[in-house]
């Protein structure tokens, strides 16, 4: 099974891109580091559901569309 940090990442940045948002505009309305925001979608940290929630809500989308 893949490593859910990178599933999770890698529908992030699916989401992100099919609103057209920048990883820089993301992370600024989410209110996270826009390097963190990187390593989230590289899948290479393991957040917190309060930060998977906020991604979700800033997405305008369902956590559930993110989650693998």
């Amino acid at each position: 099974m893949q490593d859910v940090a990178k599933i999770f990442g890698s529908k992030v940045r699916a989401a992100r891109k099919l609103r057209g948002l920048s990883q820089d505009e993301l992370a600024l309305r989410a209110e996270i580091d826009r390097s963190y925001m990187g390593r989230i979608e590289r899948g290479e940290v393991r957040i917190t559901l309060e930060k998977a929630y906020k991604l979700a809500a800033t997405l305008g989308c369902d956590i559930k569309e993110l989650l693998p």
